[in-house]
């Protein structure tokens, strides 16, 4: 699974709108309003590159009310969930 985090840039009236259009985007796992340099964080889960421009430029980038989005790919996903079941197993070190 490729993970991507988007920051969207969003006209102010109307963020709570777009959050709830991007997050029923398929492949968009989670909205979060945010404050800093985004008004928006969407993490996006697909099962390939090419479905990145789907959901982000194709979808997310046209919905009304977004200005911009930034987009991260993940490299490697860190939970602490994850850590917890690792330790839970044995592999701590």
């Amino acid at each position: 699974m490729i993970t991507a985090i988007v920051l969207i840039d969003v006209e102010s009236r109307r963020i709570p709108e777009v959050a709830q259009e991007v997050v029923d985007i398929a492949g968009v796992e989670q909205v979060h309003s945010v404050t800093g340099d985004a008004d928006l964080i969407a993490v996006v889960a697909v099962r390939r590159h090419e479905d990145l421009a789907e959901v982000i430029a194709d979808r997310i980038g046209k919905v009304e009310g977004v200005l911009d989005t930034r987009t991260n790919i993940a490299f490697r996903t860190y939970s602490k969930r994850d850590l917890d079941v690792a330790f839970d197993l044995g592999l701590d070190g």
